[in-house]
């Protein structure tokens, strides 16, 4: 990829804080994906980790937490110009909040193969149900985020494969 890239370089430094807000929803009991939201001046307005087993909220996910947070830290929806991180590739309804935000790009770590909604099982931000066109770059720190997971799901389901959920 671009081992030496300055835009990489950053784009490895946000996952980063993705992956340790990540560690603090796998040790609450949470399935460990973080998501981080920052601004067109490259600063964070928003974080989240999963939250659905803490809050009884089946939408609860990383990503739809960041963006309502960025939201509410903009004082609007249209999320245009911020860049949205996050350790694990959406889901369907995280794809489909990710297009409504208007987020400009989303940086995502590991492949979701049961779930994935951007590339992997379906493709929502190029469907023609989608009214953004969002530019995504994938596989950021992907083999930290897919070990991540891949440990956590290992500790929790010691007879299953351990696959990401």
């Amino acid at each position: 990829m671009f081992e030496h890239d300055e835009t990489y370089d950053r784009h490895r430094r946000w996952m980063q804080r993705a992956l340790e807000l990540a560690v603090i929803a796998g040790q609450a009991g949470e399935v460990p994906v973080g998501a981080i939201v920052v601004d067109a001046h490259n600063q964070i307005i928003a974080e989240a980790g999963n939250e659905r087993e803490q809050g009884h909220d089946p939408t609860a996910h990383a990503e739809v937490l960041a963006l309502r947070q960025a939201g509410a830290v903009l004082g609007h929806w249209n999320l245009k110009g911020c860049t949205l991180y996050v350790t694990l590739e959406p889901c369907v309804m995280c794809a489909g909040a990710i297009a409504l935000s208007r987020v400009s790009l989303l940086v995502y770590g590991a492949d979701d193969l049961k779930a994935g909604a951007i590339r992997s099982v379906l493709n929502v931000p190029d469907s023609a149900a989608s009214n953004h066109r969002l530019a995504v770059l994938s596989g950021v720190l992907a083999p930290q985020c897919r070990e991540q997971l891949q440990q956590w799901f290992r500790q929790r389901r010691p007879s299953s494969n351990a696959s990401e959920d």
